[in-house]
C-alpha cells in the first residue's frame, strides 16, 4: 500500500488515513474543540517530563543503530527515573490510586 501511494500519488483522505495508520486520529470539525481540549487535558495530567523523554528517544531513533539507540534508552531511562514523576507514579500504583504528576 505505501509503494502503490508513492508510485501513484493516489490522494488520501482523512478517514482512510486514519484506517491506515497514517495519522493519529481523525475529528469531525464539530467535535474538533472538544477532542483538543480532552486530549490536552489528558496529555497535561500525565507525566510531561517522561513524555519529552519519550519524544527524545522517538527522535534519536531516527538516526541511530540499534547500539545507540539502547545506549540513549539507558541515558533516558535513569534520568527519568530521578524524577518526581517516577516517584509518584511507582506510589500511587503501590497506594491504588490516580497519581498526581507534576511535570518534574
Amino acid at each position: 500500500r505505501a509503494t502503490a501511494l508513492m508510485f501513484l500519488g493516489d490522494k488520501v483522505g482523512a478517514l482512510e488515513a486514519e484506517e491506515m495508520g497514517m495519522i493519529y486520529k481523525c475529528v469531525d470539525d464539530e467535535e474538533f474543540d472538544g477532542f483538543v481540549k480532552k486530549l490536552s487535558s489528558k496529555l497535561a495530567g500525565m507525566p510531561t517530563r517522561g513524555l519529552g523523554l519519550t519524544k527524545q528517544a522517538l527522535n534519536h531513533s531516527m538516526n541511530h543503530d540499534l547500539d545507540q539507540q539502547l545506549n540513549v534508552e539507558k541515558i533516558l531511562q535513569k534520568e527519568a527515573s530521578e524524577t518526581h514523576d517516577y516517584k509518584e507514579g511507582v506510589q500511587a500504583f503501590l497506594e491504588k490510586r490516580k497519581p498526581n504528576f507534576k511535570g518534574n
